[in-house]
């Protein structure tokens, strides 16, 4: 709860948070893991090398309907 909490403490959008988040996850370096919280998502979302593995995941691309 106090994740969701802080995602709307950070202006962002709980649900596509959580579900950006579990994209990334799985590939996410270990020593990286803070670049992924709420105070620190904007900044992370907006490099390009994230953009990119967010726009390949299927599961993404699934459930935001652009796959088929």
């Amino acid at each position: 709860m106090s994740l969701l909490a802080s995602c709307r403490m950070h202006r962002i959008e709980p649900l596509g948070y959580m579900r950006d988040l579990l994209c990334l996850l799985p590939r996410w370096p270990k020593h990286r893991v803070l670049d992924l919280a709420p105070v620190n998502w904007t900044q992370t979302v907006a490099q390009a090398e994230v953009q990119q593995a967010l726009a390949s995941n299927v599961f993404r691309q699934v459930v935001l309907g652009q796959r088929t």
